[in-house]
């Protein structure tokens, strides 16, 4: 083999290898978000969670990928360590398609339909089209299936080269002597498992074996214990994920080990003994790209046929080797796994987004009652969820600026930005309810009673701020288009009756009727509750920002006053409802 060979070796290695990445991270943009979604909901029974698995990793070509996906998820709180199970089993059997595409390359027959299915007859038209895709369209869709072409050639094209720069160590001694010794079944595991573990690729590493088969000295008997090796090798970028994580997310990232462990402890036995007493034939001859496809394949399936019925035990097991602590763990909110799964890691936001609002509106709610008769537990509570919701600001803020520096799509980035304004305007809401409680408590401490007149006054201020952040927060969870509309026009209501309170409170200080520090605490309140309204409003507009697929939460807004008859009409029942 000269200096040449390994050259081209190393360049169509690295084709390779880059190819499979392009191609890899193309379909995950192209077609994984819908299936990532899915894998976090479609895993309720064993065979559901199984399939999903395998549909995931079948398309995005990756079980690391997936299996460390399922990290996430149960980090998150948002798989349990059972549907992780079923999951990665599922994805150890889809890992295999990818061995099955590239046999392809073995193909040989002077039949010209057989000839057409070789990639090396279709690459080149695939690669132009790809490149056509990506150079001269705007579209993200269009420009990703480009590069899903582009990378599924590269990938064929460094295939070939390596089979081409290593065709000639069929016939030197050292190269077939190098195979014999992989035919010791345990340094056949060993090398399958460093090679896989070094490129985190059992796929890639199955590619590299099919690339050394062609040249004919790879044997069965040589490649099934690497093979075998391979799928415990692959397990590494789960185990590196899982640093860090919850103790649930650790024992999903050993729950990929121990079944790639046992099943290769198991089958690995049973291979020796067929071999110590009957010594197949088959053993002996030259595999070919299609036969460690189906060697691939046929190991995957034999270990989750044995390992599922034992799904149960596997669990209890990887419960005993890493055991809870007496202390409650707390889940991750929002896990950085998530993050390459944008689809995912913006649903995992909403969920926390929603919360985040359920917090801020029952602080709300519960402050409101508070003015007119104080209680002390309800001010401890509204500070409490004003602290959580300041955490979940904080939280989900770092992790919404951390997504948007990853690949997203244009309705992706749009939802990111929709929930930086909601966090926003929720923590906002909660502080404002903290400034109510505290007007509420000078007016206790301080002795300070409104008049009667005044107390009517602010319940019915107090009614119309209750039912918009009622609007609001139905508009954001159901997607209530007509909620959402509601709230402008009620907005104008609490403006208008803020300044109708103002002057009438101005009056009866003109009077005598009320005191100057009353006035203080009530121009607190009309402030705070008119803001609280303004915040309900903005809530809204991300509502119909997303329902009219604009980012002007103002010009929607303009749009609704200037709507004429329906907007009027709505206006004018609602000042009907809160008239003084």
């Amino acid at each position: 083999m000269s200096i040449f060979d390994i050259l081209n070796l190393i360049g169509g290695l690295s084709l390779f290898l880059f190819g499979m990445s392009l191609m890899g991270q193309a379909l995950e943009r192209c077609a994984g978000n819908r299936l990532k979604l899915l894998l976090g909901k479609l895993t309720t029974n064993r065979i559901t969670g199984l399939m999903t698995g395998l549909g995931v990793t079948a398309v995005i070509q990756s079980s690391s990928a997936t299996t460390v996906m399922v990290v996430g998820f149960v980090n998150s709180g948002l798989m349990t360590l059972r549907q992780a199970i079923n999951v990665i089993m599922g994805a150890n059997v889809g890992t295999t398609v990818t061995a099955w595409i590239l046999s392809l390359s073995g193909i040989s027959s002077d039949n010209v339909f057989v000839k057409l299915l070789k990639p090396s007859s279709f690459t080149p038209i695939l690669a132009l089209i790809g490149i056509i895709l990506y150079m001269f369209t705007k579209e993200s869709k269009k420009r990703d299936t480009g590069m899903i072409f582009l990378g599924f050639a590269t990938l064929m094209f460094g295939m070939e080269a390596m089979s081409e720069a290593v065709s000639g160590l069929r016939d030197l001694p050292e190269f077939q002597n190098l195979f014999v010794t992989f035919t010791n079944p345990v340094l056949g595991v060993m090398a399958g498992a460093l090679l896989t573990a070094i490129i985190q690729s059992s796929s890639a590493s199955v590619g590299i074996l099919q690339a050394l088969a062609s040249t004919g000295a790879v044997t069965y008997g040589a490649a099934v214990p690497i093979i075998m090796g391979q799928n415990i090798g692959t397990c590494i970028t789960a185990i590196i994920s899982s640093v860090g994580a919850n103790k649930n997310a650790k024992r999903a990232a050993l729950v990929h080990l121990s079944f790639n462990v046992i099943g290769t402890v198991v089958w690995l036995t049973a291979f020796c003994l067929v071999k110590a007493v009957v010594v197949p034939g088959v053993l002996r001859e030259s595999a070919s790209l299609m036969g460690i496809a189906v060697c691939h394949s046929a190991f995957n399936i034999l270990c989750t046929v044995l390992m599922l019925p034992l799904a149960g035990a596997l669990e209890r097991m990887v419960k005993n080797l890493i055991p809870d602590d007496e202390k409650i763990e707390q889940t991750e909110e929002l896990d950085a796994r998530l993050l390459g799964s944008p689809a995912l890691a913006l649903e995992r936001c909403g969920q926390v987004v929603d919360r985040m609002a359920r917090t801020a509106v029952g602080a709300m709610k519960e402050a409101l009652t508070t003015v007119c008769r104080y209680d002390e537990e309800k001010a401890l509570y509204v500070r409490a969820a004003e602290e959580e919701t300041d955490h979940l600001e904080d939280t989900l803020g770092t992790y919404l600026v951390k997504l948007a520096s990853t690949h997203l799509s244009e309705n992706e980035s749009a939802k990111a930005t929709e929930y930086m304004k909601l966090i926003g305007d929720y923590e906002r809401i909660a502080d404002h309810a903290v400034n109510i409680i505290e007007s509420a408590e000078e007016l206790k401490d301080k002795e300070i009673e409104f008049s009667d007149q005044a107390r009517e006054e602010y319940n019915l201020i107090a009614k119309a701020v209750e039912e918009i952040v009622n609007l609001s927060y139905m508009a954001l969870k159901d997607g209530d288009l007509k909620s959402a509309q509601r709230t402008e026009p009620l907005e104008q209501v609490v403006d208008e009756l803020k300044e109708s309170l103002r002057t009438k409170h101005i009056l009866r200080l003109q009077k005598g009727e009320c005191s100057v520090e009353a006035g203080f605490v009530w121009s607190d309140l009309l402030t705070n509750l008119e803001r609280v309204a303004d915040h309900c409003s903005n809530i809204s507009g991300c509502v119909l920002d997303s329902v009219l697929n604009t980012m002007n939460i103002h010009q929607n807004q303009r749009l609704l006053r200037t709507a004429g008859y329906e907007y009027m009409e709505e206006l004018q029942e609602l000042r009907k409802e809160y008239k003084l």
